[in-house]
């Protein structure tokens, strides 16, 4: 099964009735896709109130790929609003219960910073990592290109495998270090696919950081590229049960008409979609 989804619900305006309010954006965004991305949850860890919200704005067979707290990545290095690492875990897996328990967690997906290389200590912390949220599918995002050197990418895909992590594969911009290459390999019953676009140079010059967020996802796949992106889908599809596919590259909403012309390419139709008064892609 391939579940075609977008990064966040609130920001693609294509999708949304013109009656819609903020409130009601959850809801028009599941008459499209069957699964989404929390991404707020990086910067804050949701309350059992939020989501329980969430899980009832949407279809029942709706899916949720959650990210993980950055404090728990190693990406908040100071003002940790946590005492301990073990409260901190347990505030974000009390969230993630409620997600699970009504059957809409597809799995949490943990995305490690571009610092974040492979060495013994990071591979013990992953493990821990593994250990604290056993009770839940987890998915590892590598931001740093070593992993996926010559020398250590069989090392690192028999390691997910043997932990029964989910491998995240990406499509980004190939920039050095701190970029990945597109490995097409499932290390589970499960693969996730993020596309962050293609832009090498937004993904380089960080400069104003705001702005640099919008550049940095500023990227329209063209027809070939998503015939290459079709290929690589296709081929992991033979490797493993699900394969969840999200697009990032949202920073002039090029996203969900990106996504929507991957699903037409493959062939891919969803049933038990919210219902929606509008499809703006009807046609395309």
């Amino acid at each position: 099964m391939i579940h075609i989804g977008l990064t966040g619900w609130g920001d693609h305006p294509a999708l949304y009735s013109p009656l819609s309010t903020a409130r009601d954006k959850l809801f028009d965004y599941s008459g499209h896709f069957p699964v989404v991305e929390v991404d707020t949850s990086f910067y804050s860890i949701p309350s059992e109130t939020n989501v329980q919200k969430w899980i009832d704005e949407v279809p029942e067979h709706f899916q949720f790929v959650v990210k993980a707290y950055q404090g728990m990545t190693g990406h908040l290095r100071q003002d940790n609003p946590f005492e301990t690492r073990e409260e901190m875990f347990e505030t974000f897996k009390k969230a993630m219960a409620s997600f699970q328990q009504a059957g809409k967690l597809a799995m949490i997906l943990v995305q490690f910073p571009p610092w974040f290389d492979c060495q013994t200590k990071n591979v013990t912390y992953i493990r821990y990592v593994k250990q604290q949220l056993k009770d839940f599918p987890v998915a590892i995002e590598f931001r740093n290109r070593t992993w996926y050197s010559e020398k250590f990418m069989d090392s690192t895909l028999n390691f997910l495998r043997q932990e029964n992590l989910i491998h995240t594969v990406c499509d980004e911009p190939q920039a050095g270090e701190g970029s990945v290459p597109l490995v097409p390999r499932a290390t589970s019953d499960c693969v996730l696919v993020r596309i962050h676009g293609r832009n090498v140079h937004g993904w380089r010059n960080p400069g104003n950081n705001e702005e640099w967020r919008k550049t940095r996802f500023l990227y329209n796949y063209n027809e070939e590229e998503l015939k290459g992106l079709h290929q690589h889908i296709v081929a992991l599809q033979q490797q493993a049960k699900d394969v969840f596919v999200l697009f990032n590259n949202n920073s002039a909403h090029d996203a969900a008409k990106n996504a929507k012309q991957l699903q037409k390419m493959l062939g891919v139709q969803y049933e038990g979609l919210s219902p929606k008064q509008l499809d703006f892609f009807e046609g395309e």
